[in-house]
This record gives structure tokens, sequence and C-alpha cells, in this order.
């Protein structure tokens, strides 16, 4: 009876693995089906395949695809080699163990700091339902939200139903503890509109409106160009009775994540709501494809999670750099693109156990390659989940030769995302600097979700991820709020005529070192006052032509 037990314990912990990897499908199942029968076939992706190209910059040919990427790591690696004698940071031991001198802090210029003090005392004091309501007047986000079908009732004062909704679900304290503090306002009301007019694709719409706003505005300049975008989870508290709920070994808490796509210029793109047991890199790609606003990051900096092949690979296919805070550098394999060549200085980064050389596959790419377009144009055309198919490819397939033709362009890519990171520090810089603003999201709409002490009482995952969007909707427009007031701040001073320091003006480099995520001059508690909504506020300026930030443009 033992040995039986023993065999079938066996069986089922490997048909558990074939599951995940996707070598056996339960025919007509949701989350076990055959995700390669989704995919088009190369006939149907020939037709879209030079426009694709182009789009993602890829080349349109097996052969010159393969030689791009060669190209590419090549130039790495010769980069990396011939400037190792001015390379400060990078050391290699006798035995070959490199080491990379960890980055000091620039800190903050005692210009910006007198700047930031100065401004955070004259920001005017603001509620949040306040702040909703202007930007409701100036944007009009709430447009998009609405009654599903024409025979639903229309809301009398919709924008007002809409914005007492948004910071009701936004905060986290929902309907029902809304209503006891709001007066004129039902639980029900807010239900209505939360449940019957609000859904996650009109949330993002509305979004996607206050990303394009900000993005106008010229003190946005000095904190990014919205080139590159970082992404991070945080975890977020659900009851325990919730079945979707998982303890997060990352996190060491009990409930879910929410995954946000944070622009270098502080403005959150995209965000979602995704398990805890959730390996949270194979989201990178999905949040990207779903960003619909006009500021279209081409890099994307995420943290640690973000270094599996499969995701470097499907980055690339899509035209994405993704270059990810590495902090585990040294216990990664580095992939060469030949044999035939050995470097002066940074050979030994090449050299595994026994001295030998990892080499890419280049034949296995170049025969897989109408797969891999295969796999993309797919997933653009909406045939195929960039989730789906990363959960599939995120383990050790022994059949499936997409997999290996994902992992062997992934080894190239990550390995020349390695010898980038080695040799330049400024790019080491930047990584820290982006991944340091969405982890500064993470905490300032966390302190924006402050109803239910940052529980989401809601069982059903659609409603928990609705109420992250509306958490991500207000914190946006307490961000463009903060940049237009902060806006006027800086227009005062430089009527003023005040200045940080002695003989020294204002610059867009003092202002570059400050962040819209301030907090001292906000209200979330007290009587929520709703006059407030129907006062329209006069049209905001989006200029600042006193400052010159083509400086900062070009020192990038």
């Amino acid at each position: 009876m033992l040995v039986k037990r023993h065999f079938e314990a066996m069986v089922f912990a490997y048909l558990a693995e074939e599951l995940r990897t996707g070598d056996i499908a339960v025919d007509g199942a949701a989350e076990y089906g055959d995700w390669s029968s989704h995919l088009l076939s190369f006939d149907e992706c020939r037709p879209l395949l030079a426009a694709y190209c182009a789009e993602a910059g890829l080349p349109e040919s097996a052969a010159e695809f393969v030689a791009e990427l060669k190209q590419r790591h090549r130039q790495a690696a010769e980069h990396l080699d011939a400037g190792y004698a001015d390379n400060e940071d990078l050391t290699f031991a006798k035995d070959g163990t490199p080491t990379l001198k960890r980055l000091g802090g620039l800190g903050t210029s005692v210009a910006a700091t007198k700047l930031g003090a100065e401004i955070k005392a004259r920001m005017p004091e603001r509620t949040l339902i306040e702040i909703v309501s202007r930007t409701a007047y100036w944007l009009g986000w709430h447009r998009h939200f609405g009654p599903a079908s024409g025979h639903d009732n229309k809301l009398k004062k919709p924008q007002e139903r809409y914005v007492l909704t948004t910071f009701a679900c936004g905060s986290n304290m929902g309907p029902a503890e809304a209503a006891r503090h709001i007066e004129g306002i039902t639980a029900h009301e807010i239900s209505l509109a939360k449940n019957r007019h609000i859904t996650l694709a009109k949330l993002n719409k509305a979004i996607t409106d206050v990303v394009n706003a900000f993005a106008q505005l010229d003190v946005v300049k000095a904190w990014g160009d919205g080139s590159s975008v970082g992404t991070d989870g945080t975890q977020v508290d659900t009851y325990i009775d919730n079945l979707l709920a998982e303890t997060s070994i990352r996190y060491g808490g009990f409930g879910g994540i929410a995954y946000h796509y944070v622009s270098d210029n502080y403005i959150a793109l995209f965000s979602r709501f995704v398990p805890c047991g959730a390996w949270e890199a194979i989201y990178i790609i999905d949040g990207l494809l779903a960003n619909a606003s006009e500021v279209q990051p081409k890099t994307v900096h995420a943290d640690t999670q973000g270094q599996s092949f499969p995701v470097f690979t499907l980055a690339h296919l899509f035209g994405f750099d993704l270059m990810p805070r590495i902090r585990n550098w040294k216990g990664l394999t580095f992939f060469q693109h030949t044999d035939q060549v050995a470097y002066h200085h940074i050979d030994s980064l090449f050299r595994g156990e026994g001295g030998n050389r990892n080499i890419i596959d280049w034949d296995l790419v170049k025969k897989m390659w109408p797969d891999l377009m295969r796999v993309a144009i797919s997933i653009r055309e909406g045939r195929l989940n960039s989730v789906t198919l990363l959960r599939r490819l995120g383990s050790h397939s022994r059949k499936n030769e997409i997999y290996r033709a994902f992992r062997e362009v992934g080894r190239s890519v990550r390995t020349v995302a390695l010898l980038r990171f080695l040799a330049d520090p400024a790019l080491r810089r930047r990584i820290t600097a982006v991944t340091n603003k969405v982890e500064g999201f993470n905490g300032f709409s966390g302190w924006l979700r402050f109803g239910n002490d940052g529980v989401i009482a809601d069982n059903d995952p659609a409603e928990q991820e609705k109420m992250i969007k509306f958490n991500s909707l207000l914190a946006n427009c307490v961000i463009f709020h903060t940049a237009l007031d902060m806006t006027d701040v800086l227009r005062q001073l430089l009527a003023e005529g005040w200045q940080p320091e002695q003989d020294k003006e204002i610059t867009a480099a003092d202002i570059a070192q400050l962040s819209p995520y301030l907090t001292a001059h906000i209200s979330r508690f007290g009587l929520y006052a709703t006059d407030v909504l129907r006062l329209r506020p006069d049209d905001f300026d989006p200029d600042l032509p006193a400052i010159d930030f083509t400086a900062l443009a070009e020192a990038a």
C-alpha cells in the first residue's frame, strides 16, 4: 500500500508539473488548456509581419534577427572590456570573481532642499474631495462613466456622484463608511455608481485622461520625459475568508498585490491586482501593452523579480528595453555569443564550472524565429494573453521548443542587459531612480487608501481590481493637482525674485530633485464638505516659461 501511494504521489507531482509548463493540456479548460492552439499560423502572420517588425524595431527575417542579436551581444561585451581600465566600480579578484562597487547616493542639493521647504510652506490646503472635483471639472475624466445600457436610469448630477464615488472607493472607505461621513448621499447611491456605471475599462480610460493631462504640464519636464517606466507591486490586505487571498512570502502579509506601472515622471500609467502567489514578472509586459496613454515608455525598470529569460525575450519582441534592478548579478550566468572570442579583462564572466563557456544556441533561435513572431503577433492581435504565455513559460519545459527558443533569446538579451549594467554607472543610477519612484508611488497610494485600515473588503477579484484602479485614479488626480499647485507656488517665488541661495536663481535641476508625492497640505479626515463639488475652478495654466527645462533634456 505504501509503495502504491508513493507511486500515485509521483504521478500527480509529474502531472502537476506538466500542466504548469503546458506540456500537458486539458481540452476545453481555461487555466490549463492548450495555449498554443490560440496562436495565429505563420501564414496568417505574414501580412502583418512587416508592420509589426517596423513598430517593434525588429528585423523582418530570421537571419537578420539572429545577426542583430549577435551584434548587440558582441558590442556590449567589447564595450565593457574596452572600458574596463576606466571603470572605477568593477574589479576582478585573482580567481576571476567580480565585484561591483555600490554607488553612493547623490543626495539633495542645498538649493533644492530650501526650494522644497519653501514650496511645502506655501502649498494651499486641500481636501481630497476638492482635489477630485477640481480635476473632474478641468479634465472631464468622469465622462467615461455611465450606465452600460441605455435602459438604465441616468444619475442626477452625475459629476458629483462620480466624484464622491471615486473618493469613497479610491480611499477604500467604501460606500457605507463614506455615506456615514458625507451629507447628502447614501451608501446605495455610491454602490449604484460603482457597480452599474463604472467598469475596469472605464476606469482605465479615466486614468489615461489624467496621465495625458499631467504630461502636458511644464513642471513635469523636470521629473522625466516618460521614456521609462518602473514596475513593482505592493501587498494589499484582504480578509482571510477569501478563497483567492494568499500569504505573501515576499511581503509577509495576507491578501493580494497592487501592481503598478509608474512613469519616470511619477504618474501611474496602469495598475492591476494580482494574487500574492503569482510571480510578478509575468505581468510586466501585459500592463505595458494595456497602457493606452500618450506616455509610451520603451525602457522598463523592474525589481529583481523581472529577470526571467522568457520575460526578457517577450520584452525584446515588443520593442521594450527591459533593465531591471539587479541585486544578485554575481549568481547569474553570463552567456557568450560565440566560443571563438576571449576577452582581456572580463573573460571570467563567461566561464562557468570547469572553465566552460556558455554559448547561445543561435541555430535554434533561427529555426524557431517564425514561432517567436507568431507568439508576439498573436498577443498583439488579442489571440493570446501575455500573462498566460509567461505563466506557462516561466519554468523548464522538457518538450516545448517555443520555451527553449524563448530561453535562448532571453539568455542573450539578459546578458546584454547585465553587461550594460556593469559598464554604465549612469544607467545604474537611472534604474535606481525610477524604481525608487514606483516604490514612492506604492507608499503614496497606500497613504490615500486609508479606509478600513487599508483592507479591501470585497472578495470578488474583479471588484478587488476595481478598488485598486479607483485608488490609482485618486492618486493620479492628487499628483496632477499637486503639480499644478507647485507650479503656482513657483510662479509666486519667481515673481518675488526669491532665491534658494545667494545669487542663484531657481533652476530646472532644483525642481528635478523634488517630488509631487506631497501630503502635508492634504486633509484626509475631518468634515467631508460637499460644497466644493459645485465650485467650478478657474482654468489651469500648465506653462512655466521662466524655467529653462531644455538643459535637463540635453544633459539626459
